[in-house]
């Protein structure tokens, strides 16, 4: 091997390790089943809504949106097994019709049809995210997040909730009007 081929070989070693795969932005940790609770509560979510989990891991937020208050969902995860596993447990929990699951990248689905959103994902993402939920989100629509914050937005409301993991910030935002 020359010196020019090795020095290739190191900066193409060295690009791929600076560029994100998908799904290595945000690891997969699972939200506690009281602080799901109480980001629905917080979102008001009901029957008449279309709750949207952006990075939806195993869909147990959407899981309880649908099964606990009527709410119609779609969970956007990049992990294909967990697309899979949520899909299956929907299906087992006799929520498939009102529930999807989809394997897609969060900033190219069209959000356009939720009432409300849920996120955990991480305080860098959240801000890269805000310009296109106040773009596709409609005015009134709810944006709830668990631990992370979107910069110098500020939340309607906070909560902090406390489960067997710690305490947990919640954060909503109401979308503006017009």
């Amino acid at each position: 091997m020359t010196r020019s081929s090795v020095v290739v070989a190191v900066l193409a070693l060295a690009v791929s390790a600076c560029m994100r795969v998908p799904g290595q932005e945000v690891p997969d940790v699972r939200t506690p089943l009281v602080v799901v609770n109480e980001m629905l509560r917080l979102g008001e979510v009901t029957s008449d809504d279309v709750v949207y989990d952006l990075g939806s891991g195993d869909g147990r937020i959407l899981i309880a949106a649908a099964r606990d208050r009527g709410a119609r969902g779609v969970g956007l995860e990049i992990d294909p097994t967990l697309v899979a596993q949520s899909t299956a447990r929907a299906r087992r929990l006799g929520l498939a019709d009102k529930l999807t699951f989809r394997q897609q990248d969060l900033f190219e689905a069209d959000l356009t049809p939720a009432t409300v959103v849920t996120l955990y994902l991480s305080p860098g993402l959240n801000r890269r995210l805000r310009p296109k939920l106040l773009r596709e989100l409609r005015p009134g629509a709810r944006i709830v997040s668990h631990s992370f914050d979107m910069g110098d937005w500020v939340p309607a409301r906070t909560l902090q909730v406390s489960s067997h993991e710690g305490s947990h910030a919640l954060y909503l935002w109401v979308v503006p009007g017009g």
